[in-house]
């Protein structure tokens, strides 16, 4: 179990280190392109590996672009990992885009143009009269 909680917050460390490095840190302007977050941090649980995910908000051009400038970052964003939190290893860092935000908008989306379009209907008159016959 301390393992387990071990784990839990060296993720939790890394994410906020790293969002931070996202706003103040990282200088290449690639990063810059969209809206970056990061929405997640698996670490494995020897602690020499960590996937950052991360969601931009842009198109697909500026998800490219960012992940690009991630990746050019990420021996900065070790470096500074391993000064910020004195580990004894800093892990090997990976960053994934994640698409679960933009996947939930276009849920969210599709869900709002289903209802316009019913309340235009509605308005409209197209819907059957209920029967009173049951």
């Amino acid at each position: 179990m301390a393992q387990g909680r071990r784990v839990e917050r060296v993720a939790a460390l890394l994410r906020r280190e790293v969002s931070e490095l996202l706003v103040h840190g990282i200088k290449d302007e690639r990063v810059h392109h969209g809206m970056v977050s990061v929405t997640g941090v698996e670490v494995a649980g020897d602690l020499q590996h960590c996937k950052i995910f991360v969601s931009v908000l842009g198109s697909d051009e500026d998800r490219q672009q960012v992940l690009a400038g991630l990746k050019a970052a990420t021996p900065y964003v070790k470096g500074e990992l391993g000064r910020r939190l004195k580990m004894r290893r800093t892990p090997e860092v990976m960053f994934l885009l994640d698409k679960g935000i933009e996947r939930g908008a276009s849920v969210l989306g599709l869900l709002q143009r289903l209802e316009e379009e019913r309340s235009e209907q509605d308005m409209q008159g197209d819907t059957p009269p209920e029967s009173d016959d049951l």
